[in-house]
């Protein structure tokens, strides 16, 4: 029996789709920072090389002949080291998602991903072919075998795994999995109890980072064939694990002879076999010839591999999936400074709190569009947010344009009382104003519609729907309060407290409030959820204990209001279920009620 030590390097890095020069200097420069820390395998996340995920861009020919390019590149950079990197393999067949196992200077291996993602915004079935080989590579006297995201998932499947036929020891998997509320959880459960079925170690790689809609979690995550999460990356962050592997293993246990193969192949079922061994013959560094022994996992991020230091409540992982979301969404669309309209509400108080932590504050600019309806107090609210937050702030009074285009309207307005159409008007004339100040200074417009309001249509299309991004677009109203609470808490009180206590108002016309037309959010976000994540019905939402006229006058808004929606900007994605995005593909034209 003999002992050998892997040294692993997971680098959970932040890659950019289309940005092949960025994204190869990030893994260049990791594969450097693995071998100087004497590890043996450096492992990147699911089409690190490309970015994630490419959609259409995998139907121009260029871009995957681009990205082969650079997988060539990086091969020069493996001498004595195993670089495991994602990237779209080419074939006569089609393309794949794949990993190249990559060892001095060649590539040993590629792996094709076999069951792909094809849904919500995922649409791999549209562009890959589906892989159908296993294989494990041979280090030192282990076994190592690699997949590709929702394989991992598939092992749970089959009854006799060839990982435990094998007796592979190490499973890599390489992943880019975006978040949604819950999903770090039950991805760790999932895992573990994968790795106890298999009896194998697990080190699960997944990517970090916002792309459009989606925000990537990190999370990455080393348990072993316990069950037990014994490393754990930072959320939310780029971060690297550096983790010692002990394999004890007699020599005589793993056997590559074809005749032992071509035996087995006959005797066993396709599920129960072996897998393919590939000998890459290489043979751990001398670990005694390091300064550093990791007995314990390390990161580039002090204490990033201790489970202690996972979000420890709902609002701060969330609120770290909207900042990530906002700062890479701004930074990787070449933005430096945003822009938000502030109404002395909690929704855009919400959001220049989040773009500040995303962007510092000298890159936030606010503007307060007061109009004769605009309260006192929301005023000196904004005011104090701005002062709190030390960033700049500005009033265009509205009422002058308004009254201008009433007067211009007189012929075709009704009559004298204030309607949805005078209300919209304000709120168009804001979103120009908001606009002009984007054209004039090249500012990002950040919008600061909730998922609430936005669901069932209670915004203003061309109006306070106007902008470039929404980060909290996919964020229920109560959870809005939630997380501001849990700014306060946090950042000692910089949202006033008169913001998060006082009645919602739109402020379009006299003592208007958002109960006027919706049920109380307390009320209203529960049966969204219902409708539009869980997919129940009206008469189930109503056996679960609610008015059936304010069930029905929920759903109504919701179908109905379909068409703003289609027309509002990206935000980002943290609930199952987004009812702006790819995730509700509901017709517009649609006569079928409910």
């Amino acid at each position: 029996m003999e002992i050998s030590i892997i040294r692993l390097y997971l680098a959970q890095i932040n890659s950019t789709v289309g940005d092949f020069k960025g994204n190869h200097e990030l893994i260049a420069c990791h594969i450097e920072k693995a071998r100087s820390a004497g590890a043996d395998i450096v492992v990147f996340p699911e089409l690190c090389i490309t970015g994630y995920p490419p959609e259409d861009l995998l139907l121009k020919s260029s871009f995957i002949d681009e990205n082969i390019k650079y997988v060539k590149r990086i091969k020069k950079l493996t001498s004595n080291i195993i670089a495991i990197v994602g990237f779209v393999n080419k074939s006569r067949d089609g393309i794949y998602n794949s990993a190249a196992v990559i060892y001095n200077n060649q590539i040993k291996y590629v792996y094709n991903k076999q069951f792909l993602s094809n849904c919500s915004f995922f649409d791999e079935e549209r562009y890959f072919k589906k892989g159908s080989k296993n294989f494990a590579f041979k280090i030192a006297d282990a076994l190592v075998e690699i997949n590709i995201s929702d394989d991992i998932f598939h092992m749970m499947k089959v009854e006799v795994p060839p990982a435990i036929s094998s007796g592979v020891e190490l499973l890599i998997n390489i992943s880019a999995s975006p978040y949604h509320t819950e999903k770090i959880k039950k991805r760790i459960d999932i895992l573990s109890k994968i790795a106890i079925k298999n009896n194998v170690n697990i080190a699960c790689l997944n990517m970090v980072g916002g792309q459009d809609e989606l925000v990537f979690d990190g999370n990455s995550l080393i348990i072993n064939n316990k069950g037990k999460v014994i490393a754990h990356a930072k959320p939310f962050a780029e971060d690297v694990i550096i983790y010692d592997f002990k394999i004890t293993r007699l020599k005589s246990s793993i056997s590559t002879s074809k005749e032992h193969h071509d035996r087995e192949k006959a005797e066993l079922p396709e599920n129960h076999r072996r897998l393919s061994v590939i000998d890459l013959k290489y043979h751990p560094k001398n670990k005694n010839n390091i300064e550093e022994k990791f007995n314990h996992p390390i990161s580039i991020n002090n204490n990033s591999g201790r489970i202690e230091n996972l979000p420890f409540c709902p609002e701060e992982e969330i609120l770290g999936a909207l900042v990530l979301g906002t700062r890479d969404y701004v930074r990787k669309n070449k933005f430096k400074e945003v822009v938000i309209a502030l109404s002395g509400g909690i929704d855009s108080a919400l959001t220049v709190a989040i773009a500040t932590l995303a962007l510092g504050r000298d890159n936030i600019n606010t503007v307060m569009m007061p109009s004769l309806y605009t309260s006192t107090e929301s005023i000196r609210d904004s005011e104090n947010l701005c002062r709190n937050l030390g960033i700049n702030y500005v009033t265009v009074p509205i009422w002058p344009i308004y009254e201008s285009y009433l007067k211009s309207l007189t012929s075709i307005l009704k009559d004298d009382e204030i309607n949805i159409t005078k209300e919209n008007i304000q709120a168009r004339i804001r979103g120009n104003i908001i606009m002009a100040f984007s054209n004039e200074y090249n500012w990002l417009v950040l919008s600061t519609g909730n998922k609430s309001e936005l669901s069932v249509g209670y915004c203003t299309l061309y109006g306070d729907m106007a902008g470039g991004f929404s980060p909290i677009k996919d964020v229920y109203k109560t959870m809005v309060y939630r997380i501001s609470k849990f700014i306060n808490k946090k950042y000692s009180d910089v949202i006033p407290e008169n913001i998060i206590t006082k009645v919602p108002s739109a402020e379009l016309k006299p003592d208007q409030k958002d109960e006027d037309k919706l049920p109380p959010y307390e009320i209203l976000d529960p049966i969204l959820k219902a409708y539009l994540e869980d997919n129940l019905d009206y008469p189930s939402i109503v056996k679960m204990g609610f008015e059936e006229k304010v069930v029905r006058n929920v759903i109504n808004m919701v179908d109905s209001s379909e068409y703003k929606r289609r027309q509002s900007s990206p935000g980002i994605k943290i609930t199952p279920l987004s009812p702006a995005g790819k995730d509700r593909r509901y017709p517009i034209t649609n006569s079928y009620k409910l």
